[in-house]
């Protein structure tokens, strides 16, 4: 959520022309003061964090999603400012996650949620590259990527943290997009990320269930 809430005040904060702005490119070309600010992403981590470690603070896995969580809001910063998520990052959040799981897997001597987070992930891939593939599909593989990536650690924490990750981006997403076209900052052409949609759910996801 704290996520999403970057990305509404990154884009309201944005020049009214961003929304020509190309995918691929910046959505604040020259205004590096529009972006988020330190204080904001402060705020988001210590949100995220802080909901993260009061959750799940006997969970063996809270140092892999300590870690995706890190990560994640360095991508949700990306994709608000250049619409990208780099797969370098991304592979950050799937290969850090699985090992972090790996780990915890050998503290609890429990495979079965292992086997089950690889379960996530596959699900999550699958579902989202069907979205992806819908004729007028906002979604980039970028997104299919990261919602894999994601699915993991949804994943270990079981099949209603899973749905609940995969259900919650949509309704964020479609949120935010409403409070923006309310207040003229986007059309309804223009391309809006979804990663931070897909890192806020999967969050309140983690800290629901």
């Amino acid at each position: 959520m704290s996520a999403v809430l970057v990305t509404g005040i990154a884009l309201l904060g944005a020049p009214a022309g961003w929304a020509a702005v190309p995918v691929g490119r910046s959505l604040v070309p020259g205004h590096p003061g529009d972006a988020p600010r330190r204080s904001t992403l402060a705020l988001a981590g210590v949100v995220v964090f802080g909901g993260l470690a009061a959750t799940r603070g006997t969970d063996p896995a809270l140092p892999a999603l300590l870690l995706v969580a890190a990560v994640g809001l360095v991508l949700g910063v990306t994709d608000v400012t250049a619409l990208r998520l780099p797969d370098p990052l991304v592979g950050v959040v799937a290969l850090g996650g699985g090992l972090g799981l790996i780990a915890a897997t050998a503290a609890t001597g429990e495979p079965r949620r292992l086997a089950v987070a690889v379960g996530g992930a596959a699900l999550s891939f699958v579902g989202y590259a069907l979205l992806a593939l819908l004729p007028r599909a906002r979604l980039g593989f970028g997104d299919v990527k990261l919602a894999a990536a994601l699915g993991l650690p949804l994943g270990w924490l079981g099949w209603p943290a899973l749905r609940l990750g995969l259900f919650l981006p949509h309704v964020l997403a479609g949120v935010a997009v409403l409070v923006l076209l309310a207040a003229g900052r986007v059309r309804r052409d223009t391309p809006v990320p979804f990663g931070p949609a897909l890192l806020g759910g999967a969050w309140l996801a983690a800290v629901l269930t």
